[in-house]
């Protein structure tokens, strides 16, 4: 079986074939074989740099609603004070020119700024810009584990955390939900829920680093948190069962086989970085509605813009 990184996650190959899921319309390019599959292409790529897409009226939308979006939150949710210290701040005009190649969901796991997504989101980029309530802020990445396709990336300001938990108490058929930023050229900037099930305590070819989920993912999710039912982190939304490679193996195409990486392996990634791990969130214990559950995804939720 193929496994493929949405355009906005990583592209997994199991049988010599995987997509991920960071990019919006992206094409996968380099691969990285080991551990049962190969991961290859970045996510979140928009698709500028495809002539016949630009040239439709898809592609102009989508540049047209990617500018005028972008430059609504520069004028109204950039503070006074920061837009005095940017000089003119940052507009959707520049956002547009500078052609942003990929994008992909992030999420803050410590309060003074930390945050991961994906590895195949921001790999090779020359800049990473954040789309958060204080407005359209810089980040930077600070260590990767690209075997597992973990980023760890820090940018300046006071945010919403959420707290990770060990995947090894995640049992078969346990919700779990991601709150992130699919197709934004299509669906737009709002962030988007998605909820489902631990469809197997494995990945494709049985890789003891994935759950399957059922939760309906799209290109875009890349790099969102995996949250259970009381809110604490247990994976990161990577790759989809590629289409392509189902029906060519299979004859038939696959229905909503996802993949996240257990939090297990993030903690472990987490370990490396002590200033970070010695600020990570207690767990949440108390049951919780499901509703305060999503709130508390969608406020540690980040829009990753990749130049």
């Amino acid at each position: 079986m193929s496994l493929e990184t949405f355009p906005n996650l990583p592209v997994l190959k199991v049988s010599r074939e995987i997509i991920k899921t960071g990019a919006a319309t992206g094409a996968a390019t380099g691969e990285q074989k080991g551990g049962g599959f190969d991961v290859g292409g970045r996510g979140g790529r928009i698709g500028f740099d495809n002539k016949e897409f630009m040239d439709s009226a898809m592609g102009k939308a989508t540049v047209k609603v990617l500018s005028n979006i972008t430059t609504e939150l520069s004028a109204t949710t950039v503070p006074e004070s920061a837009r005095r210290k940017q000089k003119s701040g940052v507009t959707g005009a520049q956002v547009a020119q500078a052609r942003p190649e990929a994008s992909g969901t992030g999420f803050f796991i410590s309060e003074d700024g930390f945050l991961i997504t994906n590895e195949h989101v921001v790999k090779g980029a020359s800049k990473i810009r954040l789309v958060t309530s204080a407005g359209l802020i810089p980040a930077k990445v600070v260590k990767v584990d690209a075997a597992n396709d973990l980023a760890l990336l820090k940018t300046e300001g006071k945010f919403t955390a959420l707290p990770v938990a060990s995947s090894r108490a995640v049992r078969l058929g346990g919700t779990v939900a991601t709150v992130g930023f699919p197709n934004i050229g299509l669906q737009g900037f709002a962030p988007k829920l998605a909820k489902g099930e631990v469809a197997a305590l494995s990945g494709a070819s049985d890789d003891a680093r994935y759950f399957q989920i059922s939760v309906p993912v799209q290109p875009g999710n890349s790099g969102g948190a995996l949250v259970d039912e009381r809110g604490n982190v247990v994976g990161v939304v990577s790759a989809k069962l590629s289409a392509k490679a189902a029906l060519a193996e299979s004859g038939s195409l696959p229905e909503n086989v996802n993949y996240a990486v257990k939090s297990s392996f993030l903690l472990g990634f987490l370990e490396s970085v002590p200033e970070v791990s010695a600020k990570l969130k207690e767990l949440n214990t108390n049951e919780r509605k499901f509703e305060d559950v999503v709130k508390s995804a969608e406020q540690a939720a980040v829009l990753v813009l990749v130049y």
